[in-house]
């Protein structure tokens, strides 16, 4: 049997205890990550009924979950995941990897040309603790996410998603400013205080 490293028998052992994982699986939640978009609905009133909503890097679902509480049967969330997700009512899954060509097509075709309102990722590469690498990973989806939101969202539509602070964050929030009205970084209190994620929600999309 594999060891555990003393690393992860730590992050094992502070999620046990994360009293956001507890309410989560008291409350019927898919995850911890509904209590990050709830916070963020409160202040920013982000979701509304009749939108439609991608939901990028979806699995387990609390994302999507929660926006199809709040849409409640008006509107549509599509959810694509590289893992698998099982059903949630309301929710319109596709599996596979948003950096492949053919998935991105498939995502978009179910679109039927339709415009979105809102992308929402909380997208991440499995982390291999060499700080630059894991920068670069997840730099690099947070741009296939930009890059798919410029395509498909609708004017004045808005774009919220995690990115890990580092040398490329401020030209991200440079172009996020051309190419949105409004641009604002979101902290919840469920999002751990060490973890080096933010939130970018970039709002009132406009073709530049």
């Amino acid at each position: 049997m594999t060891r555990r490293t003393k690393s992860s028998a730590r992050w094992l052992a502070e999620h046990a205890a994360d009293p956001y994982v507890k309410r989560a699986h008291e409350e019927g939640w898919r995850s911890r990550a509904a209590f990050k978009l709830e916070e963020i609905q409160r202040t920013d009133r982000l979701l509304r009924p009749g939108m439609t909503i991608v939901d990028l890097g979806a699995a387990p679902g609390g994302w999507s979950q929660f926006a199809a509480r709040v849409l409640a049967g008006k509107g549509r969330v599509i959810a694509l995941d590289i893992l698998d997700m099982p059903g949630i009512g309301g929710v319109e899954f596709m599996q596979g990897d948003f950096a492949d060509e053919a998935v991105l097509a498939r995502l978009q075709e179910s679109l039927r040309g339709e415009k979105v309102d809102l992308v929402m990722s909380d997208m991440a590469p499995n982390m291999m603790g060499i700080a630059e690498v894991d920068h670069d990973r997840s730099m690099h989806l947070v741009d296939l996410a930009v890059d798919f939101a410029s395509h498909e969202l609708r004017p004045g539509g808005d774009l919220l998603m995690k990115v890990f602070q580092g040398r490329d964050f401020q030209p991200l929030i440079a172009r996020l400013r051309r190419e949105f009205e409004s641009v604002k970084l979101r902290k919840p209190k469920a999002s751990r205080a060490r973890s080096a994620e933010v939130y970018v929600l970039a709002r009132g999309y406009r073709i530049v």
